[in-house]
């Protein structure tokens, strides 16, 4: 095996996914690379479902071993809205500046003990025989009081970490790599590819 296509064109998603692999014995390729440009309708109720459609409509169009994630925010006082619809709330071409306002306002008065988020992520991976494979990374933390930090994209800047003080955006990578949803999840998935393949 000399190569996984990684089902996403999220430039964001494929660094941090490069960098968990970096010393596996195999080429990460986004979908574009890979000469594959589709868009493929993500329909499932949960995190799971929707990287497993991503992995498998990918591997029927390959063959190959192919991994996608499908990620969000889930906010418990909201009844874990965004959730699943997390890229899509308030609609694919809002700014993240806007979203994480919003979600700022919409927990203007709730204390601290009330504004327990974590982000998801649900990696997918079908291997070239078939088989599938789908794992749960998550990361727990609150909703902030105010957007801090460039480090980081989407919701980064409103998702505070209270064992570090700050936001996941105001973390180095490498400190977010060590504790995201998505470098667990990732770490979790190359285990078993490792005891898979």
């Amino acid at each position: 095996m000399n190569k996984i296509i990684f089902a996403t064109g999220n430039q964001n998603k494929l660094r941090e996914i490069r960098e968990i692999f970096a010393d596996f014995d195999c080429e990460i390729v986004s979908m574009k690379e890979a000469g594959i440009d589709v868009d493929v309708e993500e329909n499932g109720k949960t995190f799971e479902e929707n990287a497993l459609i991503k992995a498998k409509a990918i591997h029927e169009l390959t063959g190959e071993l192919v991994m996608a994630d499908d990620s969000g925010l889930e906010v418990d006082y909201l009844d874990k809205a965004p959730g699943v619809e997390s890229a899509r709330w308030m609609g694919r071409d809002t700014s993240y500046d806007v979203k994480n306002q919003k979600l700022i306002d919409l927990l203007d008065g709730v204390p601290d003990e009330k504004r327990t988020a974590r982000f998801v992520a649900a990696i997918a991976a079908v291997l070239p025989d078939g088989r599938e494979f789908t794992l749960r990374g998550t990361m727990e933390g609150r909703i902030a009081y105010k957007i801090a930090g460039a480090n980081g994209f989407g919701y980064d800047p409103i998702f505070f970490l209270p064992e570090y003080g700050c936001t996941s955006a105001e973390i180095s990578p490498e400190e977010k790599n060590a504790i995201s949803h998505r470098g667990k999840g990732l770490r979790m998935m190359r285990k078993l590819l490792e005891e898979e393949l």
